[in-house]
């Protein structure tokens, strides 16, 4: 017996809202992806012998980042689904047809919670020549027949009902006959796959599902998964520490923090020399392992010949949210004789607030003198200080 595995994940996820989240199988959970976990479970399931994921055409970048969380995603094909559900599984079925499958599982990329005991009955009962198996659950709630006007008709013995789940799992050349029958005569409504199976004539065995194989369907149920897999796991929070230094020289004023402070000197440097913000770059950077500021803006290109520093601080923290990070503080302490930061400090602190999209609270910018001691003391330049606090998406065991 040679298993492959349909994962159909095309589907955009109507019902999960938040279109701007994306399609909810793409969506975070635990820190990783809902079709990453889906996937994990059937690349190590021994049994496994080819898994193709059936994706929309326009979502092949949102399923690599994805794999990007597997150990091993290397043997992870890839298909292009349909409108429908039962077009992504025909299309499925046809990306395994002449590789050897004898026996096919199809599976909802957005029921991650299923364990490989599941797979394991529902490949014993295929084993034992069940041409069609499905596991189920057997209905425990009292169901009720409403009419139009919701009123309630009867109560439906709920004897011998099963809540269907997936994977649904098939003689390979069964299933793909019955699909393309139905694709012949316009036969589109079926709800899942063993329905066609049952259409066809093909007899469905079900075995016991898991109480836990649920499928994600609305936006509550993904924030019910998420805290499920975050529970007891530390948070991710991370420190980056920057210090940098500009040497000053005559001038008419210095910027610091995005301000530009009138003063009989300058600061010396490639770009606008704000010595702050270039050691909260690399603060941010250091808070996922990014390099620094040197790293993305060297200063032998010419192309940063002055320019500003707040273009730097952005690109730092564009880095930090591509990894998912949610930056929680900055602190920034200014060491420098001359000239007076104290009057310009709410204004740095806006600045930053800015630069960074977080709340001005979250702001810090402070400053000493170092006591008219060294190249600070005898105003020869200005240092800083800085440090983020970073939490990212996820968390620790």
């Amino acid at each position: 017996m040679s298993i492959g595995i349909v994962i159909v994940a095309a589907g955009r996820g109507e019902r999960a809202g938040a279109p701007e989240e994306g399609p909810k199988q793409y969506r975070p959970i635990g820190g990783r992806p809902v079709i990453a976990h889906t996937l994990e479970k059937f690349v190590t399931w021994p049994q496994a012998a080819r898994v193709v994921t059936v994706i929309h055409r326009d979502d092949e970048a949102l399923l690599r980042s994805a794999l990007q969380s597997l150990a091993d995603s290397s043997g992870i094909e890839i298909a292009i689904g349909g409108a429908t559900r039962q077009q992504s599984v025909l299309s499925g079925l046809r990306h395994l047809c002449d590789t050897g499958i004898t026996h096919v599982m199809i599976h909802d990329a957005v029921r991650p919670f299923f364990d490989q005991d599941l797979l394991d009955r529902v490949a014993a009962a295929l084993a034992a020549g069940a041409p069609a198996v499905l596991p189920a659950m057997p209905v425990t709630d009292t169901l009720k027949r409403a009419d139009a006007e919701a009123l309630v008709t009867e109560t439906v013995p709920r004897a011998g009902l099963y809540a269907a789940q997936t994977p649904q799992s098939f003689r390979f050349a069964d299933i793909l006959a019955a699909h393309e029958k139905a694709a012949a005569e316009g036969k589109s409504d079926f709800t899942d796959d063993a329905a066609i199976a049952e259409w066809s004539g093909l007899p469905v065995t079900v075995v016991a599902g898991s109480a836990d194989n649920v499928k994600l369907t609305i936006k509550r149920d993904i924030a019910m998964a998420d805290e499920k897999l975050s529970a007891g796991l530390l948070p991710d929070v991370r420190t980056g520490n920057g210090y940098d230094v500009h040497q000053l020289e005559p001038g008419d004023g210095v910027t610091l923090c995005g301000v530009f402070i009138p003063h009989d000197q300058k600061l010396k440097g490639h770009s606008d020399a704000d010595v702050a913000l270039h050691a909260l770059t690399d603060a941010l950077l250091a808070t996922c392992g990014a390099g620094d500021i040197g790293d993305h803006f060297p200063p032998s290109d010419p192309q940063w010949k002055g320019a500003p520093s707040r273009i730097f601080i952005e690109h730092a923290a564009k880095i930090v949210r591509e990894h998912g990070g949610t930056i929680m503080n900055a602190d920034v302490s200014l060491i420098a004789e001359a000239p007076k930061v104290g009057p310009h400090r709410e204004a740095m602190r806006g600045k930053l607030s800015e630069f960074l999209g977080i709340d001005i609270e979250r702001c810090s910018v402070k400053a000493t003198t170092n006591e008219t001691i060294g190249f600070v003391g005898r105003r020869e330049g200005i240092a800083a200080i800085a440090t983020a606090t970073v939490v990212y998406r996820g968390g620790r065991p």
